[in-house]
């Protein structure tokens, strides 16, 4: 009943099922394996200490930007040069805007540093100036920004003297100096611009290290593959079974033959066709052949 499956059609289901079946388990698996690194990046994340309560080192030292020194407390000292305002940043859930200076280091490369947080619009507020000479700022670190950042704006026609995304790759093509692949913000902003008191922006988990919508997106992929996976098996069941009752059907003879259309009968108005001239379906010699006299 079964000798259907060899056939060469069904060599081409069957190897399309053993391919597929692995492949999605493989792949629900990979998914699944995914979350569970992000789970277990957040429960050591909740297990380590607040990172802005740990001794503050020079920058330097906590560089590159890693998910153990995202938050630390960096010590940078130099001299303020250029300004941005960074729109579209939400805090206490209000629309608002960062103030970011360019903090020119000994080293020569220049530091972001977020001073605070002012709301409204970006466009023509006018905000404290930073303070001038040499200065010792202590801020928690943060890794460049990237387009799937929070409140990052990588659309660009933003207006002179503002930026989208707080990163080296943004800054360095906006000033003539080096600029650090990471940025501060201070824990206590300046007083002062029309908005009121510049509010300290906190600094935010690194990325990756919490049980965020891209954690729960694995999840749902790991779902979907075994889905997938049993789908597959179900459909090739399906398709065998309906083959199978098919077969047994022919042999008993439950469904007919299909007919022979050469020993089907000829129609009976073109095998006796009338020999009468006046007969409509007569021969045509009939009808051409003269009367008797």
């Amino acid at each position: 009943m079964y000798r259907f499956l060899l056939t060469p059609r069904w060599w081409g289901i069957n190897l399309f099922v053993v391919l597929a079946i692995p492949f999605c388990v493989f792949m629900g698996m990979w998914q699944l394996g995914r979350f569970e690194d992000r789970v277990q990046s957040h429960e050591q994340a909740e297990k380590q200490p607040d990172p802005s309560t740990r001794a503050a080192k020079p920058l330097d030292e906590l560089l590159p930007v890693d998910k153990v020194t995202s938050g630390r407390p960096a010590v940078a000292t130099g001299t303020y040069a250029d300004q941005f305002l960074v729109p579209g940043r939400e805090l206490d859930d209000r629309r608002g805007f960062y103030v970011l200076n360019l903090l020119r280091t000994d080293s020569g490369k220049a530091l972001p540093v977020v001073r605070g947080w002012l709301p409204g619009s970006a466009t023509g507020a006018r905000v404290p100036a930073a303070p001038e000479g040499e200065v010792t700022v202590t801020g928690d670190l943060q890794a460049s920004e990237n387009s799937r950042s929070d409140g990052v704006n990588a659309r660009g026609g933003l207006p002179g003297g503002q930026i989208g995304m707080i990163s080296a790759a943004t800054l360095v093509n906006l000033v003539p100096y080096d600029v650090y692949d990471a940025w501060v913000t201070l824990p206590e902003a300046e007083a002062g611009g029309t908005g009121g008191a510049m509010k300290p922006v906190p600094a935010a988990a690194p990325e990756g290290s919490g049980l965020d919508l891209k954690a729960f997106q694995n999840l749902g992929y790991t779902g979907e593959w075994f889905v997938f996976a049993g789908f597959v098996l179900f459909m090739w069941f399906r398709l065998v079974r309906r083959e199978a009752e098919a077969e047994r059907d022919i042999a008993l003879g439950l469904v007919p033959e299909p007919e022979d259309p050469a020993a089907a009968p000829a129609d009976p108005a073109a095998q006796e066709a009338p020999d009468d001239p006046a007969v409509p379906g007569a021969p045509e010699a009939a009808r051409k052949a003269p009367a008797a006299p």
